[in-house]
């Protein structure tokens, strides 16, 4: 996954969800944040980061906040990137052989989940997690508690009583990570529910990624830890 267009910037504030304050070339600017996530270890004042320009005269704002360097480590931040990367991933053979169909969005029951895929003989459910927090190398989730995310586990647990395979993607939004745990302390409900799923046969898979200024690309396996 690429960026058309970016520009490096420094981060002053972020007064909501969706706005930040950034420095480009010493003019402070407004941007928009592309994750409503609470990110705070990530946006820091003084921190560097990397913009997405828009060339679309009707936007409000002009540029999107989509990556941090964080010390040495440059994270993407940027919530639309991980079904992005994981829809290049799979149809480059990431994960499956022969896949037949494949289809972003697709519904079951009240869950939408975000890819359908058919391969050989098999059909599957996928939902996809990003992951920016970092803590010593270890990458968890979530940042805050989610009760869609744990709505989306236990459907998926369903779905597998009617043949379905199931499957949870978390993209590591960095590289050169050591493993990846539910963030029990943030949504005990969802750690546990992901555990719950673990042992019910849903794939619980983790991926780092090689991230730059202008790029995201999976990578390598990560070690999951429930």
């Amino acid at each position: 996954m690429t960026y058309s267009k970016i520009k490096k910037a420094t981060f002053i504030s972020r007064p909501n969800r969706f706005v930040a304050y950034v420095n480009i070339d010493g003019e402070e600017t407004a941007c928009h944040v592309k994750n409503t996530g609470r990110c705070r270890e990530l946006l820091v004042p003084g921190a560097e980061v990397y913009l997405e320009v828009s060339d679309n005269p009707a936007r409000k704002y002009k540029h999107s906040l989509v990556a941090v360097r964080k010390g040495e480590r440059l994270v993407n931040m940027d919530s639309q990137a991980p079904n992005k990367m994981v829809g290049e991933w799979l149809e480059g053979s990431g994960m499956f052989q022969n896949i037949r169909l494949l289809k972003a969005e697709s519904t079951y029951k009240k869950s939408r989940f975000d890819f359908y895929c058919e391969y050989e003989d098999k059909k599957a459910f996928i939902e996809v997690k990003g992951v920016t927090l970092e803590n010593y190398g270890v990458v968890s989730f979530p940042d805050a508690p989610t009760e869609r995310g744990t709505k989306h586990i236990n459907e998926l647990m369903e779905c597998m009583g009617e043949g379905y395979e199931a499957y949870i993607i978390f993209v590591v939004q960095m590289k050169d990570v050591l493993y990846f745990t539910p963030n029990e302390d943030h949504d005990p409900a969802f750690a546990k529910a992901l555990r719950k799923a673990a042992k019910c046969g849903v794939n619980i898979i983790a991926v780092d990624s090689d991230i730059n200024e202008s790029s995201a690309v999976i990578k390598d396996r990560v070690e999951v830890r429930l």
